[in-house]
């Protein structure tokens, strides 16, 4: 049994990447499925696709001159030890280059955009 899904979801993305795949397939869910959309729209991935089953998705991984667009992507808040942050405790990544997942009352967003709708939430990864 798998006691973390969203890790195991960053860890085929990490991993996808280390050996430089097009493609990665995941079991589907709908928090991942958002966590992927949002890294598309972010330029992280180049798209996501459902599969025809729909018991999963694939994710294709975005290379620019071939080298992974995704330097480091890092799980923040596990089962174990959650971790919160507040409207106003809501931090960059490296300085604006990077981004984290904030799950918010209003859904899944970036930090960006929880700052600007001054939400706080549980932190859920961080992308540079």
């Amino acid at each position: 049994m798998m006691t973390d899904p969203i890790a195991d979801m960053l860890t085929r993305i990490r991993n996808g990447y280390t050996v430089r795949k097009s493609e990665v397939n995941v079991p589907f869910s709908n928090i991942k499925m958002a966590i992927a959309e949002i890294l598309v729209r972010e330029g992280y991935l180049a798209k996501v696709e459902k599969s025809a089953d729909g018991r999963q998705f694939v994710l294709t991984l975005k290379y620019v001159n071939k080298t992974p667009v995704v330097h480091e992507i890092n799980r923040l808040s596990k089962p174990g030890n959650r971790c919160y942050v507040g409207k106003g405790e809501i931090k960059e990544v490296l300085n604006g280059f990077g981004m984290s997942i904030i799950s918010t009352p209003q859904g899944l967003m970036t930090n960006r955009e929880a700052k600007a709708a001054a939400l706080g939430g549980e932190l859920i990864c961080e992308v540079y």
